[in-house]
């Protein structure tokens, strides 16, 4: 018997896919066909190496699109044999990513603060349920480690989009620091971590914070590399491009929760997003 839910998801899809069109001719974040367009940026880019080798993204890029559209191929990018992983924040719990290689078929496990309502087990995933600042994983397990914008929620209010519960409400700035210490304890020697975070002005929006230069290097500091890398990536009404930090260090964010920092570029999220690979 089908399960409601799945209908539901089903029947949300093929609306959004005939919404679409109009999307494309008057782009408006999160309207009608918004996810539609977006998947299908996130699939041609992945799939063509649009990020490979340090390219440039052509103009017009992502115009009016979450910075997904720049995360997933910079992490897909950087992705070759991926061994062991773990994605801590479960960014990448979607049929269109984990059926893409090489993360199709990987042993791979997503965790996360508490059960979504999709799940892929049944292809072989695992899901584990938890902080991120104290796993119950054993040292160096992961050859690989993927933390798609979810640091810079570690340690603030959790309550609204992801758990609910009162004991989730924290307002703990630093919060991220113990979660990079066991992003290091738990990757193997020679492994790698990709983490991205919204860059730019320092804010602290309640439920997730935007990380200025001082604090992606703390996040370094922390990690203690072997060596490692940061591409930026920012946002405008000409769409994503890679930037300097030193150009996005005035970037804000539009929250779509409350409206603050809406601006007549489109912007659906944040308008600068740091991604680093750090080698254990």
């Amino acid at each position: 018997m089908m399960r409601t839910d799945r209908l539901i998801y089903g029947v949300k899809w093929l609306l959004d896919g005939a919404a679409a069109p109009v999307f494309k001719m008057r782009p408006r974040p999160f309207g009608p066909g918004y996810q539609t367009v977006k998947r299908g940026i996130i699939m041609s880019a992945i799939d063509s190496g649009l990020l490979r080798d340090g390219k440039e993204l052509p103009r017009g890029y992502g115009l009016a699109m979450d910075e997904r559209v720049v995360e997933y191929p910079w992490l897909f990018s950087r992705l070759s044999k991926v061994g062991t992983m773990l994605d801590a924040g479960s960014t990448f719990n979607h049929d269109f990513l984990l059926r893409r290689p090489p993360l199709r078929g990987a042993d791979l496990t997503i965790m996360t603060l508490a059960p979504e309502k999709r799940c892929y087990w049944h292809e072989g995933y695992s899901y584990v349920f938890g902080d991120l600042r104290n796993t119950m994983f054993a040292d160096r397990v992961f050859d690989t480690i993927a933390s798609i914008s979810t640091i810079e929620h570690i340690g603030l209010d959790n309550r609204m989009l992801y758990t609910g519960k009162p004991e989730d409400a924290e307002s703990d700035q630093d919060g991220f620091v113990p979660a990079v210490k066991e992003f290091k304890r738990i990757l193997k020697p020679g492994g790698n971590c990709l983490i991205s975070v919204p860059f730019g002005k320092r804010d602290n929006l309640g439920w997730y914070q935007v990380f200025d230069r001082a604090m992606v290097e703390k996040i370094v500091e922390t990690f203690g590399p072997s060596s490692h890398q940061i591409d930026y990536f920012g946002y405008s009404r000409d769409g994503w491009s890679r930037q300097s930090a030193a150009a996005l260090g005035n970037a804000t964010v539009y929250d779509v929760h409350t409206g603050k920092g809406w601006g007549d570029d489109l912007a659906a999220s944040s308008r600068a997003v740091a991604c680093l690979q750090l080698t254990a």
